[in-house]
């Protein structure tokens, strides 16, 4: 099988001209989670409200399990959040008939609980409004164009590509080259019929799998000119929720008129496909368009068809909110919330190229 690449996906704008470095200490990557709602004050299960700083969202969860003694399945999270950032978040800890735990002797390096409160639910994977993220940039080259920039995201917003974290960690080798990200190189290695027999290895390899395939759609959109537009047998993803409904008009007529302005009120969003087994959910235009790259990548679409997933879909383009910025000398902050799922590295991608502070002359 060919190596999947990523660095060949189209930009929604002109590539950047600005340049920042990304990531130099910690807190120059803030994110806070907003679960959307409010713990309720009773119930069997424990929420904790955790910051950590360079700490794996899954490792806390191990050490939360080590500390109240039970078992790992019984520490949950609606979603993991970056290792190299200050990030707060909520886990919640199901155990009926037991007081509340004391975190005051909780120590782990770079972990604080920051809020303890009792829920009547469980808190599960997924279930999260979105994250409000702060990010600050430094050594920032021709700040004017980032702002620009962020000025048209914030009108006509960006592709909701998976970001590059979830391909795997980036690494400079030897010779200086950037080498592919680690989950990717995974995935190769299972659709050429390696076995990986560690689970969360495995789960990481197939969700960053299916995630290129489905960058791929999006950019492939792109370049077909169709992005921002309403397509027949379009998938139109309802504002807010996971439900969508298949758009059937090939006319310029008024039917079309009302989804496309739909489409540009944010109401509903065209959608690609997240691989699995089952038909194809577009119809139409929109199927051939998803079909023509399924074709040139027949050995991950048989291969995701395998692995038990369900056909799903996910909306093409994100618009941030409270999308706010301040520049200062060469730091450049930019603030702005999106909802779950959505990667922030997706917006700075259209306004800056980032750079690490390995790659910095």
């Amino acid at each position: 099988m060919k190596p999947l690449h990523t660095d060949h996906w189209l930009y929604y704008f002109d590539k950047p001209v600005s340049t920042g470095i990304f990531k130099f200490q910690a807190d120059d990557f803030q994110v806070v989670e907003d679960l959307g709602y409010e713990p309720c004050g009773e119930g069997e299960h424990q929420f904790i409200f955790v910051e950590k700083t360079n700490t794996n969202t899954a490792y806390v969860a191990e050490q939360l399990a080590r500390f109240v003694n039970l078992p790992l399945r019984q520490i949950t999270y609606a979603g993991r959040k970056d290792k190299y950032a200050v990030t707060q978040q909520w886990f919640g800890i199901h155990a009926p008939g037991k007081p509340d735990f004391d975190f005051s002797t909780f120590e782990l390096e770079g972990v604080r609980v920051l809020k303890q409160v009792r829920h009547n639910k469980k808190l599960r994977t997924g279930q999260l409004k979105g994250n409000h993220f702060t990010i600050t940039l430094r050594q920032v080259m021709h700040p004017e164009a980032i702002e620009v920039r962020l000025e048209e995201i914030a009108k006509h917003g960006v592709p909701n590509y998976y970001g590059e974290q979830r391909f795997g960690v980036m690494r400079l080798n030897d010779m200086g080259e950037v080498q592919r990200g680690g989950n990717l190189v995974m995935a190769e290695r299972m659709v050429n019929g390696e076995t990986i027999r560690h689970r969360n290895k495995r789960s990481m390899a197939l969700s960053a799998l299916r995630s290129w395939l489905f960058n791929e759609m999006l950019s492939s959109r792109l370049e077909k000119g169709c992005f921002d537009s309403v397509i027949n047998g379009d998938a139109l993803v309802l504002s807010g929720s996971n439900s969508f409904f298949i758009y059937d008009s090939d006319s310029e007529d008024e039917r079309h008129l009302r989804a496309q302005a739909r489409f540009d009120d944010k109401d509903v969003c065209p959608s690609a496909p997240l691989w699995g087994k089952g038909d194809m959910l577009a119809a139409h235009d929109a199927q051939a368009l998803e079909n023509e790259v399924a074709q040139h990548n027949s050995e991950v679409i048989d291969f995701l068809s395998q692995c038990g997933f369900e056909q799903e879909r996910r909306a093409i383009k994100i618009w941030p909110s409270q999308l706010e910025w301040q520049s200062k000398g060469d730091t450049f902050t930019i603030s702005f919330a999106l909802p779950s799922g959505c990667f922030a590295t997706s917006v700075l991608r259209e306004c800056v190229e980032t750079l690490s502070p390995i790659n910095r002359v």
